[in-house]
């Protein structure tokens, strides 16, 4: 199964993005098509509402109320499988965080890499391959 990033979302859906065409493609390849191939946090919904609305980030951000019909959409498709973070997924963060020696600025991305890891992800699909190699368990695909 493939973690959805933030980074991906953002690209897939934000046509100014500089990584747009090869997130479609990775989209195309590695997701569409297959139930449940593609894993979904919440935090990565909460986080890709607040990126694509950032008028100092796109020139055309988009309006909040298709930000969340976008998140909405991805939350139910039926590529996705959701995952949420459970107790053993929050003992994995913490672990990380101490084993890495990780500060505040890596703590969203230590809860998702923990949440993915211990509900059987596999790989993730991101821009930020960095905020994930550090942990040495994915196979990460990179746009």
């Amino acid at each position: 199964m493939t973690g959805l990033d933030t980074t991906f979302l953002v690209h897939v859906e934000i046509q100014e993005s500089d990584g747009h065409g090869a997130a479609l493609e990775v989209l195309r390849r590695e997701i569409l098509g297959r139930d449940r191939e593609a894993a979904l946090a919440p935090q990565v919904l909460s986080e890709f509402i607040h990126v694509v609305t950032d008028r100092r980030r796109f020139e055309r951000p988009l309006p909040m109320a298709q930000a969340l019909a976008k998140a909405s959409f991805w939350w139910n498709a039926r590529e996705v499988e959701r995952i949420v973070p459970e107790g053993e997924a929050v003992s994995q963060f913490v672990a990380w965080m101490r084993e890495h020696g990780l500060g505040r600025k890596r703590l969203l991305d230590t809860l998702l890499a923990a949440t993915y890891y211990r509900s059987g992800v596999t790989r993730i699909v991101t821009s930020n391959a960095r905020d994930y190699r550090v942990f040495g368990v994915f196979e990460l695909i990179e746009i």
